[in-house]
């Protein structure tokens, strides 16, 4: 790249890239940074919010039956997140890194076979979640603190709700397939319509509304199941058609296709899933003190899926951007766009955690009057929220890391959280803890691990892959 060059002025190839087969895709190689990423990733921050608006608006929906509802329904969200955080960040973080390289090196015909096969790993991951969550359910949402109605609320939510999981991952997973070839689109499309059919009969399942049976959480749950179906009938007849830029239709069976996804899709499978389990320690965590700083919890973290549009929007443009371009072979201008891309979104959020730090009860007064859970909500947020900057940036480094195929030091960072938070849920069960302290473990826990995850991208080669 010559020294004129910019983040956001135009570049030109260098003279080791390789041809791209469209011009769609030759266009990530050069350009403004800022502007392309933002092109892509603006659509699925939009509808992403359209999806956080649905899963708070059930919560809002929810609160209405009571504390065992609200406690009920915070007790599965992590189980929930879980799925999407492994299925969305990472096998479709596989599924997209693996076909944003084939296409960048322009290699087509291998897009269109991963395809396929990551069509079949969708079924195969949701058939798994299927037998654990009916199985080991029970267990773990009293292992979480529920109890009596409470318990009885979140097993039969969660029943119903990943009963359907195959068609939850088998959506994913196309969804992601498409966003690798920088079409964010019609992804977004099928989400908004799945939303605003979700938001128009999951109020009516919960409550009874039209004449409907009062079905309650369970509601929720089977309102889930029936969006997720029809938006994969919707990605799927686009990717049967012509109008597809990626045909979905049966490949013969390659394993090393199954491997170009899962080299990058395991790994980031462990790291959402352990995530996830720092989110659920903490839930643990707060569980320890009763039903109250749950729901109180719940309500305050429930902020933490607003940032996950933002994240996961932002997150996936780099991925798409950087895999393209190691594709093609420009190295440099993949890692600048990973930079760009995490310093941006980091003080976007930076902001709003501060705010809410400071006003906690602008979200909080939205779903209770309850003087104790209104108390441990703000707690959470007057801890967490100053360290939302911080959370971008692991985030985000870790996605770019997916499309780089180098997700070792994102992953070291995410294990650091999990330890602070599984000390955190030790402490607050063992009484050595109150709540500020568990609360501040976990906020460590995300210093600690961006900290690690910066260090690794300043250190860490991208060359050839």
């Amino acid at each position: 790249m010559a020294a004129a060059d910019s983040v956001m002025g135009h570049e030109t190839l260098a003279p080791n890239a390789r041809p791209l087969a469209t011009a769609a895709a030759a266009a990530m190689l050069t350009g403004p940074l800022l502007p392309l990423l933002a092109r892509l990733a603006l659509p699925t921050v939009a509808v992403m919010f359209m999806v956080t608006l649905l899963s708070v608006a059930e919560t809002y929906f929810v609160s209405v039956l009571g504390t065992d509802a609200i406690a009920a329904a915070s007790m599965v969200v992590p189980v929930i997140l879980l799925m999407t955080m492994v299925s969305n960040g990472g096998i479709g973080g596989g599924v997209s890194s693996a076909i944003a390289h084939a296409r960048g090196a322009g290699r087509m015909d291998e897009a269109e076979s991963l395809v396929w096969h990551a069509l079949l790993l969708g079924v195969g991951f949701g058939a798994a979640f299927t037998i654990s969550l009916w199985a080991a359910g029970p267990w773990l949402y009293r292992f979480l603190g529920g109890r009596g109605a409470s318990l009885e609320q979140a097993v039969r939510y969660s029943n119903i709700l990943f009963g359907g999981a195959a068609a939850s991952w088998a959506l994913t997973l196309l969804q992601a397939a498409l966003r690798g070839t920088g079409n964010v689109k019609v992804p977004a499309l099928v989400i908004a319509g799945s939303v605003l059919t979700g938001l128009l009969i999951s109020p009516a399942l919960i409550s009874g509304w039209y004449g409907l049976p009062r079905l309650g959480v369970a509601g929720a749950g089977i309102a889930q199941v029936l969006t997720n179906l029809l938006g994969l009938l919707a990605i799927v007849a686009y990717m049967g058609s012509t109008s597809s830029s990626l045909r979905l239709r049966p490949h013969p069976l390659r394993p090393e296709h199954f491997r170009a996804i899962l080299r990058v899709g395991l790994p980031s499978s462990l790291n959402a899933a352990m995530s996830n389990v720092a989110l659920t320690a903490a839930t643990a965590a707060a569980g320890r003190y009763g039903i109250a700083a749950i729901a109180g919890y719940g309500i305050a973290s429930r902020l933490d899926a607003l940032l996950v549009p933002i994240l996961f929007g932002f997150g996936t443009a780099a991925l798409t951007v950087v895999a393209t371009n190691l594709g093609a072979g420009q190295v440099e201008r993949a890692r600048r766009a990973a930079f760009v891309n995490a310093l941006f979104v980091a003080g976007v959020l930076e902001v709003l955690g501060l705010m809410l730090a400071f006003r906690p009860q602008l979200w909080l007064s939205w779903f209770t009057q309850s003087p104790e859970v209104l108390s441990v909500g703000a707690r959470y947020l007057q801890i967490l929220g100053p360290t939302y900057g911080l959370t971008a940036i692991g985030m985000e480094l870790y996605f770019a890391g997916q499309g780089a195929r180098r997700i070792g030091w994102p992953m070291a960072g995410t294990a650091v959280r999990l330890a602070f938070a599984v000390c955190a849920t030790v402490l607050a069960a063992s009484a050595a803890a109150d709540l500020n302290n568990a609360f501040a473990l976990v906020a460590t826990g995300v210093v600690c691990g961006a900290a690690i995850t910066l260090w690794g991208f300043a250190h860490a080669r991208w060359g050839e892959l």
